[in-house]
């Protein structure tokens, strides 16, 4: 495929179209780009080009070829993806990589940007999102998929991207991912993961090791045994090995989980079929952390059900609250990290695996730690402090209307915490401030947490959303050059190998 940059704004701009320099792309003779206003995308193709049928809009002769002038629709866009294989989704292996979470849609160009500022050949994923984070956005898969390829078309981003359909828990969940196109699914097993085995008596334990789902894991209790007991496990100097309690303790609280992943793979490779895809395990959301010995079990187990994944996100030590930093000891979550980093490179015979970093955003304290000790085996996923960054500017161009949100999330906060682990409280946070003192909300860690959770309920509000998606339209180069700074910060450590 004969492929330049950027020449197509000129071609464009002869015909009066105003066009984002970086969307411009030329294509075997074929010009793109987006239209800076109406958000529109431009088609300039040889008249009689086979291309042109893709789209759909109004065309007209120019010269001897042909202008389409359409709708950034979903029928456009998938035009563009097979004008422009890049902006297909794609696997990205085990290369060092960062999901970025949108909850508005709009975030993408600054993500692209702040890639490019850090540099180090991070792998990205743009579409990044839950169904759980789609339900309270009113988003579907296919809309976020579809909002972040937009972004990425548009900042003239051609180095391909993953697309994460992140905490799947269903098979439902699994074929709406899959019908979108994405190519990670992250499985998130944790309403399986018995937390309570942690502070389980012997008698207890040993009745809920017999009442595991062993016909799902393919296996008999009497076999368990024999492939942990009297064995250790080497990880790169470091030996993991199990007696009778801990090998029951890891079976009782992952034995479950790890069934439950089984089903959504193999579920998952029916829906593929011969396409490729990359899965990620995550049971980071549970009350307790996940020891050496309970990831080597996992991994096991995993492996000899026939999974594959591409990386697994353990429950380490310390706490991971949402948009702010790491709380706990640093220096103790590096030793922890040290050992699991060794076991992901040692313990499955099909190679190396990442370890995925969630809630991850604005972590600062600990992206060198994880970087050093994964040694870029590593992936880092954030989700709402893009939404924090689209408050921040609101909180700089419109004070009446972050206020606003401000007093809402404050009164939403206690409900819908529910579903997350944070630990603000409304005591702390202030009720009342000026106009100059509103951006430093966001730098409190209570009132940060408090606006970050309550993003759904925001959104509902049509009163809120409108105003709030508006402003940041209208003024998107300012929200854009603060993700660019904001993400530059969490990037850097990851492309410079644990150096800030």
């Amino acid at each position: 495929m004969g492929l330049t940059k950027n020449p197509a704004t000129a071609l464009l701009a002869r015909n009066g179209l105003d066009v984002l320099p970086n969307s411009a792309v030329s294509v075997d003779g074929t010009e793109a780009g987006l239209v800076a206003s109406g958000q529109r995308v431009a088609i300039l193709a040889p008249s009689g080009s086979q291309v042109l049928s893709g789209f759909e809009g109004e065309s007209s002769a120019t010269g001897d070829r042909t202008l389409l002038l359409g709708p950034m629709s979903a029928a456009n866009l998938e035009a563009l993806r097979d004008l422009m294989p890049w902006l297909r989704p794609r696997p990205l292996g085990t290369r060092t990589s960062a999901g970025f979470g949108d909850r508005l849609g709009l975030a993408t160009p600054g993500h692209v940007r702040a890639l490019r500022a850090a540099g180090g050949g991070i792998a990205p994923i743009f579409a990044q999102q839950s169904i759980r984070e789609m339900d309270r956005t009113g988003r579907g898969p296919q809309q976020v998929l579809d909002d972040a390829t937009w972004g990425a078309f548009a900042e003239g981003w051609q180095e391909g991207s993953g697309a994460d359909a992140d905490h799947l828990k269903t098979a439902e969940d699994v074929d709406a991912c899959v019908a979108a196109g994405y190519s990670f699914f992250t499985f998130d097993p944790g309403e399986y993961v018995d937390d309570g085995a942690e502070t389980a008596g012997a008698i207890a334990l040993r009745t809920a090791l017999e009442d595991l789902p062993w016909q799902d894991l393919e296996d008999v209790q009497a076999d368990l045994k024999p492939r942990y007991l009297g064995r250790a496990f080497q990880a790169e100097g470091h030996e993991v090995s199990f007696d009778d309690h801990s090998l029951a303790l890891a079976a009782v609280k992952y034995g479950a989980a790890v069934a439950h992943v089984a089903r959504l793979y193999r579920h998952l490779q029916s829906a593929m079929g011969d396409k490729d895809f990359e899965v990620e395990v995550s049971v980071d959301e549970t009350e307790t952390p996940t020891t050496h010995a309970q990831h080597v079990y996992i991994a096991t187990e995993l492996r000899r059900l026939g999974v594959r994944w591409v990386s697994l996100a353990p429950r380490y030590v310390g706490r991971f609250e949402k948009g702010v930093d790491f709380i706990g000891d640093v220096a103790e979550f590096e030793e922890d990290i040290e050992v699991h980093a060794a076991i992901a490179r040692t313990v499955s015979p099909d190679g190396p695996y990442k370890l995925s970093l969630h809630s991850g955003s604005d972590k600062f304290s600990i992206y060198p730690a994880f970087v050093r000790q994964t040694m870029g085996l590593a992936h880092l996923k954030t989700a709402g402090t893009s939404y924090l960054e689209a408050l921040r500017t609101v909180s700089a161009l419109d004070a009446d209307l972050f206020r606003e949100i401000y007093d809402f999330a404050r009164g939403r906060y206690e409900e819908d915490r529910a579903s997350y682990h944070v630990s603000a409280s409304t005591d702390r946070a202030p009720d009342s401030v000026g106009d100059a003192e509103l951006p430093a909300l966001l730098e409190s860690f209570d009132a940060r947490e408090i606006l970050h959770v309550t993003f759904g309920s925001v959104l509902q509000e049509a009163r809120f959303r409108d105003r709030l998606l508006g402003l940041l339209r209208e003024h998107s180069e300012h929200y854009a050059a603060g993700l660019e700074r904001h993400f530059l910060r969490h990037l850097e450590p990851f492309a410079n190998g644990g150096t800030p």
